[in-house]
């Protein structure tokens, strides 16, 4: 109940509102842009200023290979549940979706877990770029294979002059790995994390201002265009596959409860473990799905975009933050 009554989350509520009764309610596109550009630069600060103060130790890089480790199992176990239940291309997409994250749920369930007294590692914004591409890298993977499958089984069915149309090409590897490592919100987050973990206390008390004190605010207003956003990509989860929908709704609870099981058996800091579900819970609606329209054509981009943001996007801002947190405080506190 707190997390509801928190005014970011009602700004949210607000926005997801508006967008239902189909009002004219809109924040250019210009200044989302700006909000989000804002939120990233700021977290990516804070993360440096806290990283310089706690320093590189066991508990950073053991948290850091927690995060690695989740990156890979979530969009494995997500294909392999969707395979048999959707065209494989969708379900490497959707399961792309889920095995990245979302940078906008990272930042609330910051705030959030800053308020709660829960406040983790600087390093925890680390995971949160280290956990972006591997998700992707496996869709793209799956999606040549797929093709190579596709063009095997033409080739056996080719009449006898050898000729029936060309394949869709595989995506080069190369020119993925560039987009997913080049992506300006992540050179962005981490060039102002290396801001903060080289200027330290004196930029700490220089930045404050900016970073601390409008933070609370601009998140208000960036969560008021995302349930905006939100309202409107109801419409695409209509009409989905009923598994595709549990998914969606189920499939984020399964991811946190295996991140929270690796993080007992770490024994990471609460905060860490709390970001550490929350970020496994997590879906990109925006890197992935930027990248995948080129990289797996065959997919369908209201499939995994609705699903991430019509869905699994709200219950983590309005129920599973709240509950990642206090699970982690139960087991791990």
């Amino acid at each position: 109940m707190q997390n509801l009554l928190d005014p970011a989350i009602l700004f949210f509520v607000f926005g997801v509102v508006a967008g239902a009764l189909k009002s004219n309610l809109e924040i250019p596109p210009a200044i989302a842009k700006f909000l989000s550009l804002y939120l990233l630069m700021a977290l990516g600060l804070k993360g440096g200023f806290a990283l310089a103060e706690s320093g590189l130790n066991a508990t950073v890089m053991v948290s850091l290979a927690a995060a690695i480790l989740m990156a890979f199992i979530v969009p494995a176990l997500g294909y392999q549940l969707l395979k048999n239940r959707v065209s494989k291309f969708d379900a490497a997409a959707v399961a792309a979706s889920y095995g990245s994250v979302s940078a906008v749920t990272f930042v609330t369930a910051l705030q959030y877990l800053e308020t709660s007294h829960m406040t983790p590692g600087g390093h925890m914004a680390v995971a949160l770029v280290i956990m972006e591409s591997p998700a992707i890298l496996i869709a793209v993977l799956l999606a040549n294979t797929l093709r190579q499958q596709q063009a095997g089984k033409a080739a056996m069915t080719l009449p006898d002059d050898g000729f029936s149309g060309t394949p869709t090409a595989s995506t080069p590897l190369r020119k993925i790995l560039h987009e997913s490592f080049t992506d300006g919100a992540q050179l962005l987050l981490l060039g102002a994390m290396a801001v903060g973990y080289l200027s330290s206390d004196a930029g700490k008390a220089v930045m404050a201002p900016f970073s601390i004190d409008l933070f609370k605010g601009m998140l208000a207003f960036f969560l008021l265009d995302m349930g905006l956003m939100v309202a409107k990509s109801f419409g695409s989860v209509r009409g989905k596959s009923p598994a595709l929908i549990a998914y969606a709704g189920i499939g984020p609870l399964v991811h946190a409860g295996i991140a929270l099981a690796l993080s007992v058996l770490l024994q990471l800091p609460a905060g860490d473990a709390a970001l550490l579900m929350v970020l496994s819970a997590s879906a990109s609606y925006i890197v992935v799905p930027a990248v995948l329209r080129y990289a797996i054509p065959e997919a369908n981009p209201s499939l995994y975009i609705g699903l991430s943001l019509g869905i699994t996007f709200p219950l983590n801002i309005l129920v599973g933050i709240p509950l990642y947190a206090y699970v982690a405080r139960h087991f791990l506190a």
